[in-house]
């Protein structure tokens, strides 16, 4: 197996840090250098009180995988950069933040470094990506009922996975914005979050519909170096437990929205979901 890997160059690349980055096939398979970003044009623009994005990222590189290796990991860039292009463009305003306020893990290796819309974005935004705010200082201080904030946003990437679902300010962010009829935006595996609305077996999103990156699909990864072993948990199955319906079985650009939540089911869908989310947000804004 390991002279097939090779052959193919189907084998995780070690990074620095005794991790591993999907291998030379899985990029050409998985990333391209250019996205389907349509331009982002809308005919008129958000104006109101409530013009902010809460984007929840993670600060966590490393996810270690089933057999002890580890995963360089992070948000995708794409999944990221595509529906804050959206959302700038209709008129919002995006803040930043990570559970501590450390920078934002982002996986470099996804970047599509000929696509200038998406190289301008991380240019424009690299200090709010080194230097974002703290979750734990918003939940103390800022979320309340009059500030400003029109959604939160979970973007994707395995990284979502890591040190968010299991976050109590993630869950008091969560419970706060269904509470005061904001939407939460979550792509890929950035549903992975919404476990942290869970208490006690009581889950915000028992019997909402979403569309989430497949289980089926990171259990079949692996076999071309992707993933450099099997998923320590399944998101879609974590999330079907506690009550949620996913509606997508491929890993495509399937986009759902579900009273104000809006969900995306990979990077395909990161363009319609940035389109998606913004139409909503600028048809049905929060009460001011």
């Amino acid at each position: 197996m390991s002279i097939l890997r090779k052959l193919f160059r189907a084998a995780p690349t070690p990074t620095p840090d005794g991790a591993f980055s999907p291998s030379p096939l899985a990029i050409k398979l998985g990333t391209s250098s250019t996205t389907d970003y349509d331009g982002g044009a809308y005919a008129t623009k958000f104006k109101g009180d409530k013009s902010k994005v809460l984007m929840i990222c993670t600060q966590e590189r490393n996810m270690t995988m089933a057999n002890g290796k580890k995963f360089s990991t992070g948000n995708h860039p794409v999944e990221m950069g595509l529906p804050m292009l959206h959302l700038i463009n209709a008129g919002f305003e995006i803040d930043i933040v990570t559970p501590t306020g450390a920078p934002v893990a982002i996986e470099m290796w996804a970047m599509p470094s000929d696509d200038a819309d998406v190289q301008k974005l991380y240019r424009d935004y690299g200090d709010a990506f080194a230097n974002p705010g703290s979750l734990a200082d918003f939940v103390a201080n800022d979320m309340t009922d009059d500030a400003p904030y029109a959604a939160v946003y979970i973007p994707g990437g395995h990284g979502a996975m890591l040190g968010l679902p299991d976050n109590a300010d993630v869950g008091k962010a969560l419970h706060w914005a269904h509470n005061q009829g904001l939407y939460t935006l979550a792509l890929c595996h950035g549903p992975a979050a919404l476990l942290a609305a869970e208490n006690d077996g009581d889950f915000l999103y028992s019997g909402y519909k979403m569309t989430v990156f497949p289980d089926s699909v990171d259990k079949q990864t692996p076999m071309i170096g992707y993933l450099p072993g099997p998923m320590p948990w399944w998101v879609c199955e974590k999330l079907t437990a506690l009550g949620a319906e996913i509606i997508n079985k491929k890993a495509d650009n399937a986009c759902h929205v579900d009273r104000r939540l809006i969900t995306g089911a990979s990077p395909k869908a990161a363009n319609d979901f940035g389109r998606l989310a913004a139409r909503t947000l600028l048809a049905n804004p929060p009460a001011a």
